[in-house]
């Protein structure tokens, strides 16, 4: 059954309001109607609405502008479509900035608003779809490219789901390659912003001279190759998600800059004078730590604060050893499809390489090795011998100060195979008589240890 559709009209003309609820009485549920803005956000209060339409210009001291902005505030999953006289198109378009979904201008045509009703109303179902979707995903900790289910890791993507449905201001903390950007695009899609844009700008990239430009845009003729109006970061994470990565890499004047943006909301492209306003979500990154350069003064105190208001902290991958083994398979059959290989297995004893492996590079490490093992391995499994050296040397699983008494174990077993299969030219029922065991044991262990 699909949920019910609410709407309210909010316009100060009784013949605008009676005719428009009379006109779209088929297209909803229920219908109600305001004349002011206080007025609509009692009814807005007391019960939920699905569509809002809403006049631009209404009595007392907020108009439509107002009303858009503060139904975004209590719901921001609440399409709102705004009614304009003839040459107030400029404001129309700000009503969308804020947020509204469409706009008709005075007069009024039914039949086109019933299309555009139409259209609100198939751009709610597939949002609210969208978000029931992504909510059963994230339950098994598969959204925006995560992949584990390790203890460490369960308990980064509880924050994640928890912070995701508010607005706060969202530090990730982590090394290098442990996969921040995914964190902070899993916080995004979760959200009610996930209909909007996700901007990532890697700040350490930027030269100084760039950032302010890359930030808050630039108007034409403002400097020498500004031979046209730019959008900044800000502007084009309206109503989205602006990720910040490597925020510590800033200058004092940068952050001076940014944190203006903070606390006001406000800020001006290069060269321009009109005041405009983020309705962006600000959620950054650093993989240093980011308390000690704040006590070496390399970082301002006041801009920390303002963006650790939710710090979560990203495991590093040796961490989360458990999760290896879903992560290599993941990358396998990511890059035998993404290469145009046929599909790869890999041996057992190679895995537990991987496992054992130091990984500096976290999970962007491992990304890279699985691709170059799909790209550069002729054989359909992978083993020990095709790994990289340096992953071998790190630490040898089979040096006694890495086994457990199972490692004893196993590896005796698979060198007593070994020998047997070699000793007998690779007959598979001769080795298995020799062995005791049946062909097919025989086969399950060859497949396990990676012996063909």
């Amino acid at each position: 059954m699909s949920p019910e559709f609410h709407i309210l009209i909010v316009d100060d003309e009784p013949n605008i309001r009676s005719g428009l609820a009379k006109g779209l009485e088929k297209s909803a549920d229920r219908i109600e109607t305001a004349c002011t803005v206080n007025e609509a956000l009692d009814k807005f209060d007391e019960r939920p609405y699905q569509l809002v339409i809403a006049d631009i210009r209404l009595p007392g001291d907020r108009d439509g502008l107002d009303l858009v902005s503060a139904i975004q505030q209590r719901n921001p999953e609440t399409t709102t479509i705004v009614i304009t006289a003839h040459g107030t198109v400029e404001t129309a378009v700000e009503a969308m900035r804020r947020g509204a979904f469409d706009f008709i201008s005075k007069p009024v045509d039914l039949n086109l608003i019933r299309q555009q009703v139409s259209r609100a109303l198939s751009h709610h179902q597939l949002q609210s779809e969208n978000r029931q979707l992504k909510g059963r995903l994230a339950e098994v900790g598969e959204f925006s490219g995560i992949v584990g289910n390790s203890r460490c890791l369960s308990e980064v993507l509880t924050q994640v789901r928890q912070v995701a449905e508010t607005d706060a201001t969202v530090l990730i903390q982590g090394e290098s390659g442990t996969g921040k950007e995914l964190i902070a695009r899993a916080i995004h899609d979760l959200s009610d912003r996930c209909a909007g844009p996700f901007v990532a700008v890697n700040l350490g990239a930027l030269p100084d001279s760039l950032l302010e430009s890359e930030l808050f845009g630039h108007e034409q003729g403002s400097f020498t190759g500004a031979s046209r109006r730019k959008a900044g970061c800000f502007e084009r994470s309206c109503n989205g998600t602006l990720f910040l990565d490597e925020i510590t890499e800033i200058s004092a004047k940068s952050q001076v800059d940014l944190l203006r943006v903070l606390e006001t909301g406000q800020y001006t492209r290069i060269g321009g004078e009109t005041l405009l306003e983020s309705d962006a979500r600000i959620v950054s990154a650093t993989n240093r730590d980011i308390r000690q350069l704040v006590a070496e003064n390399v970082l301002r105190e006041d801009l920390f604060y303002r963006l650790n208001i939710v710090p979560i902290e990203v495991p590093p991958l040796r961490q989360r050893r458990e999760d290896i083994p879903l992560l290599v398979d993941h990358f396998l059959k990511h890059f035998c499809t993404r290469h145009r290989r046929n599909p790869k297995c890999i041996a057992s004893q190679a895995v537990e390489q991987l496992t054992l492996a130091d990984w500096p590079g976290n999970v962007r490490q491992l990304r890279n090795v699985i691709e170059r093992l799909v790209v550069t391995t002729p054989a359909d499994c992978i083993n020990v011998a095709d790994l990289p050296q340096d992953l071998t040397r790190q630490r040898d699983p089979l040096s006694p100060a890495a086994q457990t008494l199972s490692d004893v174990t196993e590896n005796a077993e698979r060198r007593a195979i070994q020998d047997a299969l070699s000793a007998n030219d690779f007959h598979r029922e001769r080795t298995a008589s020799v062995l005791g065991v049946s062909v097919r044991t025989l086969h399950y262990k060859m497949n396990r240890y990676g012996l063909h």
